[in-house]
């Protein structure tokens, strides 16, 4: 099996099976001299980490992260900093129960990529799906802790904004709320909806989808490159990768399609430091692929779990006709836990073309008002005229 790695100056390559000895990542690209304690990447696990509610798979497993190489004492300070080694970090299982998948190793679970990796390879791991499962996606949070160290003054925050077809108000949006309840949900009045209509889907042995939206804040203008290198596509990509995805959008996206072109090019102004200003932001921080300065702003849609237990129409390996339900410990939304992940995979998509830039420019300024205020008769009218 290839591609189980993505980036090219911060590149994460990831390991290990749902119900294997282990799963980890390794890292590579990261610079030397980064402060980095095990403790820093333990605390976004710990967001992850699965049995922490009612509305959550009930797998109990720590998530405790290894750093086995990559790291050292630095002589000056004493604390412990990256090399500009690989960061090799390794995360055990602890509680598989295999056993639970024993009756559907022959069957194909509609919805999950049994039949898939089957047609591709010839086997599968039916143990909660191997390579497959959303287990995986530890090791991409690991990563996307020493991915923010990465970025000067990067801050990466992601909510789910909708369950089903519960949807927060935004005018309630509250950064602060996302910790305090079991949703990540910023409004309190939508996390309690969640939670009633949760405990009704999980009860009824269903599942549902959900839509999480990530905010990157402190992106650099210029990050990106035209253009096959566009940093919204890196970013779809990545979104999309992860497990259950099946929809990203950009700033506006999808919603772009119903304004008009006045509402919905982000006009600009010069701001007290001189430097471009937005007056709004439907773009998500991004025109021709390349970053703005303002918030990156992404959404994605995740569909409901695949494993219910409702019976549902297969086949078997063998050609067989039958029926399934999914039996074990699942998430009646696996949304939820997105979040975090979520949060990892734009870290490392701004920290590689933060590489990718720094590589090409150096620390030159991406924005030309950076160099300082231009002589009069060298700025544009169009940056001078006051709108009527």
């Amino acid at each position: 099996m290839s591609f189980n790695t993505f980036g090219h100056l911060f590149r994460v390559t990831t390991f290990g099976e749902s119900h294997g000895v282990a799963l980890g990542c390794v890292v590579d690209g990261c610079p030397p001299k980064i402060p980095l304690e095990v403790e820093e990447i333990q605390a976004f696990l710990d967001r992850r980490r699965p049995g922490q509610s009612r509305f959550t798979t009930q797998r109990r497993e720590p998530d405790t992260v290894k750093i086995l190489s990559g790291v050292f004492a630095d002589p000056e300070t004493g604390r412990q900093v990256t090399t500009g080694t690989p960061v090799a970090l390794v995360i055990e299982n602890t509680d598989q129960r295999s056993k639970d998948y024993g009756a559907i190793k022959d069957a194909y679970r509609p919805g999950h990529a049994d039949y898939t990796y089957d047609a591709k390879y010839g086997l599968r791991d039916y143990r909660g799906g191997g390579r497959s499962s959303a287990r995986e996606t530890a090791a991409r949070v690991a990563a996307g802790a020493i991915a923010r160290k990465v970025v000067p003054g990067l801050s990466v925050r992601a909510a789910l904004v909708q369950v089903g077809r519960h949807r927060i108000d935004r005018n309630n949006w509250d950064w602060d709320e996302v910790d305090r309840n079991p949703f990540f949900c910023p409004d309190a009045a939508a996390a309690a909806v969640f939670a009633d209509y949760l405990d009704d889907v999980r009860k009824s042995g269903s599942s549902v989808g959900a839509v999480v939206e990530v905010v990157a804040d402190g992106v650099p203008p210029g990050l990106g490159a035209p253009v096959y290198g566009k940093l919204d596509a890196d970013l779809a990509s990545a979104l999309m990768g992860i497990n259950a995805v099946k929809g990203v959008e950009i700033g506006a996206g999808f919603a772009a399609a119903e304004l008009t072109g006045e509402d919905n090019a982000d006009e600009m102004r010069i701001g007290n430091d001189g430097a471009p200003r937005f007056l709004s932001n439907h773009a998500g921080g991004v025109l021709g692929g390349i970053s703005t300065g303002q918030p990156l702003v992404c959404r994605f849609a995740v569909k409901p779990t695949s494993s219910i237990l409702t019976p549902r129409a297969t086949v078997t390996r063998f050609g067989e006709e039958t029926e399934i339900l999914t039996k074990g410990r699942h998430d009646p939304c696996v949304g939820i836990r997105a979040v975090p992940v979520a949060e990892a995979m734009v870290a490392c998509v701004v920290a590689d073309h933060y590489l990718r830039q720094r590589g090409q420019v150096g620390e030159t300024p991406a924005w030309p008002f950076a160099r300082g205020p231009a002589a009069p008769e060298e700025i544009p009218a169009a940056h001078t005229k006051v709108r009527e």
